[in-house]
């Protein structure tokens, strides 16, 4: 089982944050949240950020 390990202590982190974690582009973390497989809270209509923990657990199902 992977573990998810971050520098930062954050408890959000943005779409390119998510990105950078998990080694994947920006395009892909959107398609990972329209599927459902990871989900996100839309800030406003160009801010979309994603729960530290919703990462760990798509990390640990993969």
């Amino acid at each position: 089982m992977l573990s998810f390990q971050y520098t930062e202590t954050k408890y959000m982190l943005t779409v390119q944050e998510t990105a950078r974690v998990l080694g994947i582009s920006i395009h892909t973390v959107y398609r990972l949240i329209n599927s459902g497989d990871l989900l996100a809270v839309k800030i406003s209509q160009r801010k979309t950020v994603i729960k530290a923990e919703e990462i760990e657990k798509y990390i640990n199902r993969k």
